[in-house]
């Protein structure tokens, strides 16, 4: 164990490197009893560029006399081989043990990123800017180069509105943070997205036959009615320049969920209506932004109409010169059939959307930590040898270890997820606690599935496969007594026992909330910061249960 260490830098150190050695010095400060000192410690860390190692890649190396160095390709090298070199290292109140791992990493896919969903007062929406800047922090050292927000037009006005205008600030601050670590700043639109204030003349039809669309918040647009384009497009100049001011480098666009129109003219709406918004909105954001990607999305193609895929297949294969990639991804762990038999239309790069958030039970990560390594390496195996990365949509924090998963994943295709989990499980916790927690979290995913079933006026959540829960939470507290105290505190930690906490409650509760159960879902309330939360997001507590907001 070292308790003192010294850091050197290149000569010419860029802001990204230097931010490196910040989260390194930091992480190190946090978790153990070491200090950096300026020369002549018991420990050198040395960070390097040595280019040729392929991009953003590192090498981590032994030098002389108790050095370790970090060598990388580029500066963003250098952070994705600091992040190694803590999860790989060991931290005590007596000082920091380096880690032993040793040799050169290169990521194989180039579009490694997340989706904060920032809506529904959730953790990205609600949770003081600080901490949320301080999580895309954590997410950079995993490799991530990416991330997208959202400014939901359905929530405002208008572009004027005070509160979109309080988001639109809150937006840039999260993805100037990203600018700072590296991460390249993307963001959505659904191609006929509205306000709450659109021109009701102009609005969309969502009656498809005997179905309606999801999530449509009937503020869409009809771009078939005359002057409902022009407003689309005047919308979208206004949206994008504090995207521009933010260094936007993607911008997905989006037919379902919300969004889509029903009309015979637009029929079927992701091969024919969508595809005119979205090519128009798409060239003037590459006039505005001209080293934009555009990222056109397939979510939900075919679920309300037949040939959707075939379609744009099609339209691509006349003219894809307005798309850089098509997005592809499924619902609840499924892969969609179209690019898997036929590859991606008009042969442009495939990137995912794995769902990561909303699996178990309607209340995503209302119960804690929602891990599903098992449901995630399936998702990825079938469309590992189409993606060139993706984009993981997630609703909050709960699903940390399932963001780490697809870090890893897109990082190295074949690495799996057993040995992620438990290079999670090492570093955030202890190397100490790997084997129970890891067998913890296989159980929690197991038993995760859930219902809510009322009877009379206190509902009941029967947990569909409840018998090993009282093993996983056996198997945490055992991990929480051996923890150090700075992983005992932290909220992965503390949303992973709470879990068990309350699934062990419900099982010796015919499944109803006890008091104990009512105490940790507060814990999560207050973790969350989803006090205002909508009712897919909060924590089930009986404040939530009353008020019950929509989202």
């Amino acid at each position: 164990m070292a308790q003192t260490i010294h850091l050197t830098l290149p000569t010419e150190a860029t802001p990204l490197i230097r931010k490196a050695a910040e989260l390194l010095q930091r992480t190190i400060n946090e978790r153990s009893g070491a200090r950096l000192v300026p020369e002549n410690g018991e420990l050198t860390l040395e960070l390097a560029l040595q280019p040729g190692l392929g991009a953003e890649g590192f090498e981590i190396a032994d030098g002389p006399q108790n050095t370790v160095r970090v060598l990388a390709n580029d500066e963003r090298g250098v952070l994705y081989g600091v992040g190694k070199l803590l999860r790989s290292s060991r931290y005590s109140s007596e000082g920091f043990e380096v880690g032993t791992w040793r040799g050169v990493s290169v990521p194989q896919k180039s579009v490694r990123g997340i989706y904060f969903a920032t809506h529904f007062h959730n953790f990205y929406h609600d949770a003081p800017l600080e901490k949320v800047q301080r999580y895309v922090e954590e997410l950079a050292l995993w490799g991530i180069n990416t991330l997208s927000v959202w400014f939901d037009m359905h929530h405002y006005e208008s572009f004027q509105d005070p509160a979109a205008q309080e988001m639109i600030t809150r937006l840039q601050g999260i993805l100037s943070t990203a600018r700072e670590v590296g991460i390249t700043p993307s963001t959505g639109f659904l191609a006929n997205e509205g306000y709450a204030g659109s021109p009701p003349e102009l609005r969309a039809t969502w009656g498809c036959g005997d179905r309606h669309l999801p999530a449509h918040y009937h503020t869409e647009l009809c771009p078939n009615v005359p002057g409902a384009r022009d407003q689309l497009l005047r919308w979208t100049k206004e949206r994008l320049v504090p995207f521009v001011e933010a260094g936007l480098g993607y911008l997905w666009l989006w037919p379902y969920d919300q969004g889509g129109c029903c009309c015979h003219q637009c029929h079927p709406w992701g091969g024919n209506g969508f595809l005119k918004c979205a090519e128009q909105v798409a060239r003037l954001a590459k006039r505005e932004i001209p080293d934009l990607k555009i990222v056109l999305s397939t979510w939900d193609f075919n679920s309300y109409y037949p040939g959707e895929w075939e379609g744009l297949a099609q339209a691509m294969a006349e003219d894809a010169s307005w798309v850089d990639y098509i997005m592809a991804d499924g619902r609840e762990g499924h892969f969609p059939e179209y690019p898997v038999k036929h590859g991606s239309p008009g042969g442009l790069p495939l990137i995912g959307f794995p769902e990561i958030s909303m699996i178990g039970h309607t209340i995503w990560g209302g119960w804690g930590a929602n891990p599903a390594p098992v449901m995630m390496q399936g998702l990825w195996n079938q469309g590992k040898g189409l993606l060139s990365g993706g984009y993981p949509y997630s609703e909050g924090i709960f699903e940390d270890l399932n963001k780490m998963l697809f870090a890893g994943f897109y990082w190295d295709p074949d690495r799996s997820a057993e040995e992620i989990v438990r290079e999670y499980v090492a570093y955030e916790f202890s190397p100490e606690v790997v084997e129970e927690v890891t067998r913890a979290i296989g159980i929690l995913e197991r038993t995760l599935p859930r219902a809510w079933g009322q009877t009379g006026e206190e509902p009941r959540f029967p947990i569909e496969r409840p018998e090993e829960i009282e093993e996983a939470e056996a198997l945490l507290w055992a991990a929480d007594a051996r923890l150090p105290e700075w992983a005992r505190r932290a909220w992965r930690w503390r949303i992973l026992l709470l879990r068990g906490i309350i699934d062990g409650e419900l099982l010796r509760n015919d499944f109803h909330t006890s008091e104990a159960a009512e105490t940790a879902l507060e814990e999560l309330t207050v973790i969350y910061h989803a006090e205002h939360a909508g009712r897919y997001v909060a924590p089930p507590t009986k404040a939530a249960r009353r008020v019950q907001r929509p989202c």
